[in-house]
């Protein structure tokens, strides 16, 4: 299975489009192709790091494959970046354990009173 999940990232202004397939409905190889360079970073590191196993990465939660090289590539202000949500959810579907549905965050800045 296939799939592509598109983050307009915010404020920085930068795209970021990954791209997930699986053969096995399992392990999930990426491609991440962005103008940012530090999402790049990213995908490259998850990409060395090979096809990552999505059943074991569900299992892992926030120490899996995905979510430690967000840590360990995505530091500072990038900390909060969406692009290692997009690339997990991306993992789900091409493993075939969720269906492609929109995620949205509305963010604005409020008054105090």
């Amino acid at each position: 299975m296939k799939a592509l999940v598109t983050v307009d990232a915010g404020i920085c202004g930068f795209q970021t489009r990954i791209h997930a397939e699986s053969e096995d409905n399992q392990n999930v190889s990426f491609c991440v192709v962005s103008a940012c360079e530090k999402a790049r970073k990213f995908g490259e590191a998850l990409i060395a790091k090979g096809p990552v196993d999505g059943f074991a990465e569900i299992g892992a939660g926030w120490d899996g494959v995905v979510l430690t090289t967000a840590r360990e590539t995505l530091q500072g202000c990038c900390s909060a970046c969406a692009v290692p949500i997009g690339a997990f959810k991306a993992m789900q579907i091409a493993a075939g354990m969720a269906l492609p549905k929109g995620v949205t965050l509305e963010i604005e800045k409020v008054e105090s009173n």
